[in-house]
């Protein structure tokens, strides 16, 4: 996995986020086991310290949970991964809404400009997976 941490915000609060978006994406599943926090810290090129504050917060939300001597959780609780799916999801439309308006786009123009890129991504996946098939 990825890690694409830069300084323009806490370290800390991008790696709450990357996680979040792990476990939202399925690469986390409810009830897996995280890697331990010096692996976590190795992979991501930050202080064990600064991974620990991230996971302590992450535990705090309960979208993590710790048992004594087997290590970090995901949390088993479906709903609660959903909602956060949910509540990222929204953020970021949101966000992209205010950013078209701020552009000048109306509200038509730009439901017409997000279904024909979307038309287009999907042209362009289906053209190379028929690329791989040899078809």
């Amino acid at each position: 996995m990825t890690w694409n941490l830069n300084s323009d915000r806490p370290i800390f609060i991008q790696i709450i986020e990357k996680i979040q978006v792990d476990i939202i994406s399925g690469f986390y599943k409810s009830g897996d086991k995280l890697p331990s926090v010096r692996e976590l810290a190795q992979e991501a090129s930050v202080n064990p310290n600064t991974m620990q504050k991230a996971l302590s917060e992450l535990e705090r939300t309960g979208l993590v949970y710790s048992q004594r001597t087997s290590g970090r959780f995901i949390t088993e609780d479906t709903t609660m991964i959903d909602q956060l799916k949910s509540k990222l999801a929204k953020e970021i439309v949101t966000e992209f809404w205010d950013n078209m308006q701020k552009l000048g786009f109306q509200k038509e123009e730009t439901i017409s400009l997000l279904a024909k890129t979307i038309e287009i991504e999907e042209t362009t996946t289906k053209g190379e997976s028929n690329d791989d098939t040899g078809m």
